[in-house]
């Protein structure tokens, strides 16, 4: 494995502060092991664990560790059966052999895989064959009632291919404010994209990548649905899911409506509007054919628990994904392996220290679970089916905290929280960290709609309280800008790339700080017979109402 060293120069004072056993806040039963926690890190991320893509070999050395590691710190077991794991049972999708092409009357473009297109399923079967489907622009391939919204004016979109863009209407307006402003909400998620496809009966969908509504560039669209993909075993798949799942460089769209007599950043403009009308890309057609190596797997998540002394049937939790995205196509270097060091060999090493901050501290009054997910980078889906199949009743869950990503590269002035505005547990971070002498950062908009992304999601959308922590502001140590450079650097170059790699010359004392909030807020939780509750407004709140008389 390579080490990431090109800011060892600048980085060696931080360095070293950062390899101190403990944090900053001195010795004490919160004091975070800064040596231990990039231990952990690395071992998670060294090629060995194979950019722990699940259901593979790798899988079995991540959940050996990991149940190694919890029962050292204390915790015993608190999966199915005794064991410290879940089984979540997937299908396996691997497209191959990919053809795809379109067309305008006599003009053709063939779309090559990974370069031009992305083409992938969810969809059982042996093979996808899509001839001469009509395309349809509709906008940003929204129906929301509650907003007044729809793309698709009641058009039958049976057996065409949508084209689609990312987010949703407000990204480029944001003072239209129909969809939050820039805050995406979850119609602005590429899953919600192929969902609302099928409800319309559509053959396939292509999302028009473009890097600043995904938030992202098409270097991790090309890594994250060239490789297999994985869904939840379905009763009704064909009804849930169409066969064609795209993605398409923004070039490659703009000629594709250009050859068809229309004008991209015009139409992108009527999309905003509750008026927009779906638009046919006349004499346009998609032909793509792919095999399907179609299989079922069982994947595992790791669950540690500690019982708690009086109410061992109320639990916080804590929780972060353990997978990554494996082995894939070799980048420039030659490397294939996804080590995944900071997405989220981290946030799993943030697990390990806080059950050894726990196993530390005097026995709690309520249960603390520690929730290793599986099939997060294949769309939140070992969350998804823990939210469908809890082991600890969700009613009876207190609250929980998720940790994806940590914050590698020092202090920071502010703690962040994603989705800001929508439970009680926004007071208790800001209160946790003016402990250290940080705030809750206010400002800004979730515009990548990060509150959608990660693990939490499935989880608060069932009701439980969920605080999806991280950093903000600036620095609050030197050398500052190389710091901001690292950061900024990754998610450059590094996020959902082979060079996500372990670094010696982090500056951990920021993840440290992080830890040590929500180990706080969750002891004051735990000894209390506090219930935070979802803010008013919030679309979480009623579900979490129906079982108030659960909960004394």
């Amino acid at each position: 494995m390579r080490i990431v060293s090109s800011l060892a120069a600048t980085l060696l004072a931080s360095a070293a502060l950062s390899a101190c056993a403990t944090t900053p806040s001195g010795a004490g039963g919160d004091a975070v092991d800064l040596a231990r926690v990039s231990e952990d890190i690395r071992v998670l991320s060294d090629d060995s664990f194979e950019g722990r893509g699940i259901a593979t070999p790798a899988e079995d050395k991540v959940v050996r560790y990991l149940s190694q590691q919890y029962a050292a710190a204390g915790f015993q077991p608190g999966g199915e059966n005794g064991g410290w794991t879940q089984d979540v049972t997937l299908n396996r999708f691997q497209a191959s052999n990919v053809q795809a092409s379109i067309s305008v009357g006599d003009w053709r473009r063939d779309l090559a895989q990974g370069g031009d297109i992305v083409v992938s399923t969810r969809l059982p079967g042996a093979a996808v064959n899509i001839a001469d489907a009509p395309l349809v622009f509709v906008g940003y391939g929204v129906k929301a009632p509650e907003r007044q919204w729809d793309d698709f004016k009641g058009q039958d979109m049976r057996g065409k291919v949508l084209v689609v863009l990312v987010n949703d209407p407000d990204f480029e307006e944001p003072a239209l404010n129909t969809f939050n402003g820039r805050s995406m909400t979850y119609y602005g998620r590429w899953t919600y994209k192929y969902e609302e496809a099928a409800r319309q009966g559509a053959a396939g969908v292509i999302i028009v990548h473009e890097q600043a509504p995904a938030s992202y560039g098409w270097t991790t669209v090309q890594n994250s649905w060239s490789g297999p993909q994985f869904d939840i075993v379905r009763q009704n798949a064909s009804a849930e899911r169409v066969p064609m799942e795209a993605w398409i460089q923004r070039d490659g769209a703009v000629e594709l409506f250009r050859q068809a007599g229309l004008d991209f950043e015009a139409l992108k403009t009527q999309a905003r509007s509750r008026d927009f009308q779906p638009t046919t890309l006349r004499n346009a057609r998609l032909s793509a054919r792919f095999d399907v190596a179609t299989q079922q797997v069982t994947t595992r998540n790791v669950v540690a628990r500690l019982p708690g002394a009086t109410h061992p049937d109320e639990t916080i939790l804590y929780t972060g994904h353990w997978d990554h995205i494996g082995v894939g196509e070799p980048d420039a270097n030659g490397d294939r392996i996804f080590n995944g060091a900071v997405d989220n060999a981290s946030g799993t090493a943030g697990l390990l220290e806080l059950a050894r901050l726990w196993g530390r501290a005097p026995r709690p009054d309520r249960s603390i679970v520690m929730l290793s997910f599986t099939a997060e980078e294949s769309g939140l889906l070992g969350s998804e089916y823990y939210a469908a199949n809890p082991i600890y009743p969700l009613e009876t869950t207190v609250a929980g905290f998720n940790i994806d990503a940590m914050n590698v590269y020092g202090r920071k002035e502010r703690i962040s929280a994603v989705g800001r505005g929508q439970s009680e547990l926004d007071e208790r971070l800001e209160a946790a960290a003016a402990r250290q002498g940080r705030t809750l950062e206010t400002g800004g908009a979730d515009a990548g709609g990060g509150y959608f992304r990660s693990d939490h999601f499935p989880l608060a959308k069932r009701g439980v309280p969920m605080a999806y922590p991280g950093t903000a502001g600036e620095f609050r140590d030197e050398p500052i800008q190389a710091k901001k450079d690292a950061a900024a650097e990754y998610g450059r170059s590094r996020y959902h790339q082979a060079d996500d790699e372990w670094s010696a010359d982090w500056d951990l004392r920021g993840m440290a700080e992080d830890l040590q909030v929500l180990f706080w807020i969750g002891r004051d939780l735990a000894g209390s017979r506090d219930w935070p509750g979802w803010k008013p407004g919030s679309e979480f709140g009623p579900v979490r109402e129906r079982s108030n008389a659960s909960r004394r």
